[in-house]
């Protein structure tokens, strides 16, 4: 008995039947990826500087070597 298989391009990804993941399953987890981007580059960047939403320098001693290695001047 000979049974059809599906071809394969790639070991991971069938070809027949293939569809894109549509713009609305995406969206949330585009959105959700843009805000913890912008969190954390506030928190290198700016946090402990001219703006800074919390009191002390703890936040800056935390980021203060990935501040430097991104290339924000701190000090």
């Amino acid at each position: 008995m000979v049974t059809a298989t599906p071809h394969f391009d790639d070991a991971f990804m069938p070809i027949d039947g293939l569809s894109a993941i549509p713009l609305k399953d995406i969206a949330p987890w585009a959105v959700f990826g843009l805000l913890l981007s912008i969190l954390f580059l506030y928190f290198v960047s700016t946090e402990q500087g001219a703006v800074a939403l919390f009191k002390g320098t703890s936040v800056h001693e935390f980021v203060h070597d990935g501040r430097h290695l991104l290339g924000f001047p701190c000090h």
